[in-house]
């Protein structure tokens, strides 16, 4: 059974509101996204402190003695997170990982992040491999707004872009996140706020979030990049803005870190990718879509 909302803020660090004492350890075993954002990069290096980078994509079979190294140099290590650097559902990574690990080391709390393009599908599965905290990226509920901030999907093999590649994905997000909240699993939403795109939109993202019954929502502003590297990052008063319109409907998570796919430690406090990855780093990979 997965654990409570009230367990994970007690237990997880990215649960405890700048009080973390706890660390977490991000495998990045998800090499395949399934979307072209407009806004990311993803990237294999080791200096760069923000989601969709890692130093190698790992292997499943490689988790577990990672996962044992990270917990001999950090103890306090409590939850296993897969969070990239491609999507979780593009592949069958992140479930062979979990059941490793559940296997290796059950006292840990199963974290994982989607883009949601494959949740309704896949809905699930993520309840069976005894996920506790799922967190999806949604960053429109509004088909025409989503189409400005990707370029396209590949659904079952094909390449579908625009309004139409927007609507499959709104649709199988939010059937997705209906069926994780019937289980009973801690729900999570993070959108990239990008103002001149989505940011009147928010109030109706949170609102339409918050009725399917996510526990959390997490705006992040956008770190101008790839085809938005000249797109304006929000200023304080719009990511004030865009937090006050979602607080009418959710509770806020306020203290995100942008965390590398590879993180090691306590949030904010330690950092340990480096020593725990260390035989890792120099192994060359490649990313794709599909």
């Amino acid at each position: 059974m997965a654990k409570s909302f009230s367990e994970l803020e007690k237990q997880h660090p990215c649960f405890g509101h700048h009080k973390a004492s706890t660390g977490r350890i991000h495998l990045p075993v998800c090499p395949g996204c399934n979307i072209a954002c407009r806004f990311c990069e993803r990237s294999l290096n080791t200096t760069e402190n923000r989601p969709g980078v890692t130093g190698r994509v790992l292997k499943p079979e490689e988790a577990g003695d990672i996962v044992l190294r990270a917990l001999e140099i950090s103890p306090e290590i409590s939850v296993c997170g897969i969070a990239g650097p491609g999507d979780t559902l593009a592949s069958d990574n992140a479930f062979k990982t979990f059941s490793i690990i559940g296997q290796r080391f059950p006292k840990l709390i199963k974290c994982m992040s989607t883009n949601g393009l494959m949740l309704n599908e896949r809905a699930d599965e993520v309840i069976a491999a005894g996920i506790d905290s799922l967190t999806v990226t949604v960053n429109a509920v509004d088909p025409q707004i989503e189409a400005q901030l990707n370029d396209y999907i590949i659904w079952h093999g094909k390449k579908i872009e625009g309004v139409e590649g927007a609507k499959i994905l709104i649709q199988n997000q939010l059937a997705g996140i209906k069926k994780i909240a019937e289980a009973g699993i801690t729900l999570k939403i993070n959108t990239v706020l990008v103002p001149r795109i989505n940011g009147n939109h928010i109030e109706e993202i949170a609102r339409t979030v918050a009725e399917l019954g996510v526990d959390m929502y997490n705006i992040i502003p956008l770190i101008p990049s790839a085809k938005l590297k000249d797109e304006p990052a929000p200023t304080c008063a719009e990511i004030d803005a865009a937090r006050r319109a979602a607080a009418n409907y959710i509770e806020l998570f306020l203290h995100c870190n942008h965390c590398r796919a590879d993180a090691v430690g306590i949030p904010g406090k330690t950092e340990f990718s480096r020593e725990v990855y260390r035989s890792a780093f120099s192994v060359e990979e490649h990313f794709s879509h599909g």
